[in-house]
């Protein structure tokens, strides 16, 4: 059996503001092109669908349109819900959407029923473990124990159980933070206090794991992996070369896995530099079509810079203004840095402060109308 994993697709997210969803979709729907061509039996997806508890029309548009695909390229699908996703919303309809090839596994009591699919030397059982939030999923697992580890290590418990009564393979689905893992800006914490990693042995005795959550391709021993999300969803990706594992499965159990990469719809970039130089020079030019983090290195800051950015990179997506040398001046107090000034020369001096540079004539003759304003309406209301 050849199984496909991957996991965090993240259908509906936006990338600073800018839509994903037709990268999304040609992404994950030419996962069927590899099914076809992989021979694929099974596409395995460990958590987050979808972006949030509940996504727009159009995500679920994508997704189901994407399922469409893949499962006309010949493979069942096995799905556990992630952290990002309503585990109720995700598996509705889930019994009857079985018997078209689509096994949602997204209960906390549907832990130890596997998803049972032949091959040619007998059963492969496939565990879905849904994220498990750990104070709801304790009580529901029935255990004292708080944290990650807790519920994840009940919830192996069961699977172990259930496989010691079958002559199967096994294969489990989590979402979960391994120690080990290396993670991205772009991933939501899994745990408000406490910790969130669980390690790797909670996982032991089956033959292949397919975990969710860290964005990026990883493997942590030969049968416990991340696939990591299809798309990069932060700067701090960049560098990565998105993927999916093919996983084999023999009579014996794992039998081998093999990264595939998949297609960069955009790339992403990092530049920095003086903003006359990044609207001008012709070295940038090779990042018109990057999705860019731009640092703008002015020591003072520059007027409207990301819109000005935007006129010769249209999918500038991010700003910062960091002085070349940083920003000089000490820190002072707030009664220390008023103390002996008037209005306009806090207001002056903030504007100085926040851009790096001393408010021009006129800038500084608005400030002046402004609080003139302003005192006449206070002097008017005390009359």
């Amino acid at each position: 059996m050849r199984l496909l994993h991957t996991s965090d697709w993240h259908v509906g997210r936006t990338f600073h503001g800018a839509d994903l969803l037709t990268e999304q979709e040609s992404v994950l729907g030419g996962l069927a092109d590899v099914v076809a061509d992989e021979r694929v039996d099974v596409v395995v997806v460990a958590g987050d669908i979808y972006d949030r508890a509940v996504p727009s029309a159009e995500a679920v548009q994508v997704y189901e349109r994407v399922l469409g695909r893949i499962r006309e390229a010949g493979a069942q699908l096995v799905i556990t819900p992630g952290n990002h996703d309503s585990a109720p919303r995700l598996g509705a309809l889930g019994e009857f959407a079985s018997a078209g090839g689509l096994h949602l596994r997204t209960r906390i009591s549907d832990i130890d029923r596997p998803v049972l699919l032949r091959d040619d030397h007998g059963e492969v059982a496939l565990y879905g473990i849904p994220y498990l939030e750990p104070e709801v999923a304790r009580h529901s697992l029935g255990i004292a124990e708080r944290g990650h580890t807790g519920v994840l290590s009940e919830a192996m418990r069961r699977v172990r159980a259930d496989l010691e009564t079958r002559q199967a393979r096994s294969v489990v689905l989590a979402h979960a933070f391994v120690t080990g893992g290396e993670a991205c800006d772009s991933e939501r914490p899994i745990a408000v206090g406490g910790v969130e990693q669980v390690p790797g042995s909670t996982f032991d005795g089956v033959d292949y794991v397919a975990l969710g959550h860290l964005h990026g391709a990883q493997q942590l021993a030969d049968h416990l992996r991340y696939s990591g999300s299809p798309l990069a969803y932060s700067f701090s990706e960049a560098r990565q070369h998105k993927s999916i594992w093919l996983v084999d499965i023999d009579k014996a159990g794992l039998a081998g896995v093999d990264r595939r990469m998949l297609p960069i719809p955009r790339p992403l970039a990092k530049i920095d530099g003086l903003i006359q130089d990044l609207l001008t020079d012709p070295v940038y030019e090779q990042y018109r079509e990057h999705y860019l983090s731009v640092t703008v290195t002015d020591q003072v800051r520059p007027v409207d810079a990301l819109r000005r950015l935007q006129e010769r990179f249209p999918y500038a997506v991010h700003m910062e203004w960091q002085p070349a040398g940083g920003r000089s001046g000490e820190t002072l107090r707030y009664s220390e840095a008023v103390r002996g000034r008037d209005d306009l020369d806090v207001a002056c001096c903030f504007v100085a402060h926040a851009r790096g540079g001393e408010p021009t004539e006129r800038e500084s003759g608005w400030l002046r109308e402004a609080l003139e304003t302003v005192t006449a309406a206070e002097s008017e209301k005390e009359r």
